[in-house]
């Protein structure tokens, strides 16, 4: 048995507060275009067109330099939260006004009632993005990680951090996966946040035997899921081979000699393939991306097999 965690990427642009405000502001005011036209109307009275004074203050705080920024971007800012929060009200009054209309057809009620829902979840999408500007931008607040929204499009995205050179930073979602020595992907879950790989590893056994009716003779990962307190579980629950190298400190000698052994070292190479397996998940099955409504299944992944299949 051999797991590891990965970052399945969602498709959206790096988030600032600008160009989440922008996004706000130009989503919403499409949509109420949309409205008008189900309604067969040039326009929807009182609602305004915010797109291009959102733009020139979106651009011109991305043509900032850094200390132009630390002097003048609170104003900009300002101005640009302001025809945001604009644009959220005027819409929501426009639902309001408009509650009673109808299309000519049942077909043209049905996309405007749909038009309608997406127009309420972008305007309460919009408030968290002005809520989160207003606080970090204005007040100078730190906000929580759990309480951000990276993007509109794609709001469950959550961001990874990994400590890796090439991507320190990654928007997505991590996902958990445990493969046999046969090439069987046993166990998934795409996790909520970042959570430690350590704490994967007694829920990764449990499940092992509760599919296996037995614990896996070989437990391979990385260092991200040592810990003293897993190496015991695992030799409690009968683990013969507990391939996870120490995460730093100083080894005891007894601890440094069986990393150097040649079943440690054996274990090590069959632990390396779960690499290879995620890199076909990949490029073969489509999880460099994560689709809207994560879920394995979405990644093209097998059931977690049974033990006659195993």
């Amino acid at each position: 048995m051999r797991v590891d965690t990965t970052v399945v990427q969602t498709d959206i642009h790096h988030p600032t507060d600008n160009t989440l405000l922008w996004d706000v502001v130009r989503v919403v005011t499409r949509l109420i275009g949309r409205l008008a036209t189900a309604l067969e109307r040039r326009r929807i009275k009182g609602f305004r067109d915010r797109t291009r004074s959102a733009r020139r203050r979106m651009q011109e705080i991305q043509r900032m330099t850094t200390r132009q920024r630390q002097d003048q971007q609170t104003a900009t800012y300002r101005e640009l939260i302001g025809i945001a929060e604009e644009v959220i009200e005027s819409a929501r009054t426009a639902l309001r006004q408009t509650r009673k209309a109808r299309g000519k057809d049942m077909i043209t009620d049905l996309a405007i009632a749909e038009t309608r829902k997406e127009i309420e979840h972008f305007c309460g999408l919009g408030d968290r993005v002005t809520d989160q500007s207003r606080r970090r931008v204005l007040n100078g607040e730190q906000v929580p990680t759990a309480e951000k929204l990276y993007s509109i499009f794609e709001p469950h995205t959550d961001l990874i951090k990994r400590g890796q050179a090439r991507s320190p930073i990654e928007f997505g979602h991590k996902v958990f996966l445990a493969e046999s020595a046969r090439g069987l992907i046993t166990q998934y879950d795409v996790l909520d946040g970042n959570p430690i790989d350590e704490q994967h590893v007694v829920i990764s056994l449990v499940r092992h035997r509760q599919t296996f009716g037995d614990v896996s003779k070989l437990y391979g990962s990385d260092r991200g899921f040592f810990s003293e307190k897993n190496v015991m579980s695992c030799k409690q629950e009968g683990v013969k081979v507990v391939c996870i190298p120490q995460r730093g400190g100083t080894k005891a000698p007894e601890r440094e000699a069986y990393e150097k052994s040649w079943e440690f070292k054996d274990g090590q190479r069959f632990r390396a393939g779960i690499e290879g397996r995620i890199s076909v998940l990949f490029r073969g099955r489509g999880m460099n991306v994560s689709p809207k409504v994560a879920s394995a299944s979405s990644y093209g992944l097998q059931p977690p097999c049974s033990p006659t299949t195993s």
